[in-house]
């Protein structure tokens, strides 16, 4: 199984990254985890447009998922003879009405299913080409899921935006890598059911005993090495910084 990060900015797009993106790959199958803004581009450094096996989203904010626009124009309005066959997109309830409230004026309003085949997301197990996923709803403002994304007996886990949570802890128990947001600085941001620290992270990657926790989802206001020190504090594994274009292989 292969991790590559695509983008890992928290918010809006940082000079050296998009927002929340990752693909996954394992024998020939390619998912996408968010597709924030800036995403869609930066993807195509790693595969084709036409690539994309299947996307997961995890909440509807646009760091992570706004970019599913402009890839609806580039599967709806394909230029080599007709359209992008529908790949399976899961998103929480109402993804299809709300991608195409942002897109603004969709040909007629069935014409996003006709390249993206929406499905609900609920917490639960389903099967994905070669991965076993399994997801559970986490601590935001809005609707939102964790991942656990499993091939063999390898898995990574991504929090997607969330509090300190017992999903997230239940998903990344014993897991290869967690692929953990810490948007916030401990010690300076207090906001319940929202993001997590840097401190916060490394405690949620120390009682799961995760392999190799890999921090992301961080602002540019942020100090990205303050969040990994806090972790570092809690936590005795394998801790990093995500980065765009960065490749794991599991």
């Amino acid at each position: 199984m292969k991790l590559t990060v695509v983008g890992c900015s928290g918010s809006f797009p940082s000079t050296e990254s998009a927002c929340s993106s990752y693909l996954v790959e394992a024998d020939g199958y390619r998912l996408l985890l968010d597709m924030g803004n800036g995403a869609l581009g930066e993807l195509q450094r790693h595969i084709g447009l036409y690539d994309l096996d299947a996307v997961l989203l995890s909440h509807l904010h646009p760091d992570h998922c706004i970019d599913m626009c402009g890839y609806f124009v580039a599967r709806y309005y394909r230029h080599d003879g007709g359209r992008a066959a529908a790949i399976p997109v899961y998103g929480p309830d109402g993804t299809e009405e709300r991608l195409s409230t942002a897109y603004g004026d969709v040909p007629h309003e069935t014409s996003m299913r006709e390249v993206f085949d929406f499905r609900t997301l609920a917490p639960g197990k389903f099967t994905l080409g070669p991965f076993t996923i399994r997801t559970d709803r986490v601590r935001h403002p809005v609707e939102a899921f964790a991942f656990r994304v499993e091939h063999g007996d390898r898995s990574l886990v991504y929090s997607g935006d969330t509090g300190p949570c017992e999903a997230l802890h239940d998903l990344a128990l014993d897991t290869d890598l967690l692929l953990c947001e810490a948007s916030f600085t401990h010690g300076k941001e207090d906001i319940p059911d929202l993001h997590l620290t840097g401190r916060e992270a490394g405690e949620q990657a120390a009682r799961a005993r995760v392999a190799r926790l890999v921090l992301t989802h961080i602002p540019p206001w942020t100090d990205p090495l303050t969040n990994l020190r806090d972790a570092r504090s809690v936590y005795d594994g394998p801790a990093e910084l995500a980065r765009a274009g960065a490749v794991y292989e599991l």
